[in-house]
């Protein structure tokens, strides 16, 4: 079980925001905390403690007009620890070589392969053949919706019919290196995790798996442990120091392995 830092980022800033408030168009809702540093701060502090594997997000769509901004932002961290950042946030096969040649060793996708609310195969295959699957991973961020968790895109507006399973797991571990999950309906808020997501992903666990949301204090990363079987990663946002919280980066990395 390791720590993955995470970056976000929106209109240009360094932001940790509950990710469910966001709209379609990238408007944010609830602010948790906006970084006077800039993203190349916080890639120099991760960096620093050897970490690596963790994930920078774009929140603005490519039609906002902070997207460039923003995206500006990202480079900056990737230059600043090359191979050590995965990044997403409106990523398709047409942009996706710019973000990996800034120094990015993956690029994360979700909204390209969904259309109706179903996965497009299609569109998922083109995506790895642009990248190439060593450098591929799907956000499977999901919400909780009628006993299952289903996948939702789009900054998280939209609900799709893809439940986060085995089943799903499997198929689409043939496409990617790693998956990255957030729990939406607890993302930001410091909540406590989302314990069922957390043991259904660890008795998967073929594939490295980062999970994401409502971690607030150690004994939630050892919950995530204990359900997950220690198979999966996991990162923490707005209660980490760094972000305004109050969970030290030396606490996490006490209990992580290695």
């Amino acid at each position: 079980m390791k720590f993955r830092p995470c970056i976000d980022l929106h209109n240009g800033r360094v932001r940790q925001i509950v990710g469910s408030s966001l709209t379609e168009g990238g408007e944010a809702g609830t602010v948790n905390f906006t970084a006077a540093q800039d993203a190349a701060f916080f890639a120099r502090a991760f960096a620093g403690q050897n970490l690596s594997g963790g994930h920078i997000i774009i929140l603005n769509p490519v039609t906002h007009p902070y997207y460039e901004a923003t995206r500006d932002e990202a480079v900056k961290a990737l230059k600043e620890a090359p191979g050590r950042w995965q990044i997403g946030g409106g990523i398709t096969p047409e942009n996706a070589a710019f973000f990996l040649d800034a120094g990015a060793s993956h690029v994360i996708v979700t909204s390209y392969v969904f259309r109706n609310g179903r996965i497009d195969l299609p569109r998922l295959e083109k995506m790895k053949e642009s990248v190439g699957k060593g450098h591929l991973v799907l956000d499977l961020s999901c919400r909780f919706r009628g006993g299952r968790y289903l996948v939702v895109t789009d900054r998280w507006s939209h609900d799709t019919t893809t439940e986060v399973k085995e089943e799903t797991l499997d198929m689409l571990s043939a496409y990617c290196d790693e998956f990255l999950i957030h729990a939406t309906d607890v993302e930001g808020k410091q909540e406590g995790i989302e314990l069922p997501l957390v043991s259904t992903l660890g008795a998967w666990g073929r594939r490295p798996l980062t999970y994401a949301g409502g971690i607030r204090d150690l004994a939630d990363i050892e919950m995530l442990r204990d359900a997950g079987r220690g198979a999966l990663d996991f990162t923490v946002g707005s209660a980490l120091d760094l972000y305004g919280g109050t969970l030290s980066l030396a606490e996490i990395l006490s209990v992580c392995d290695g």
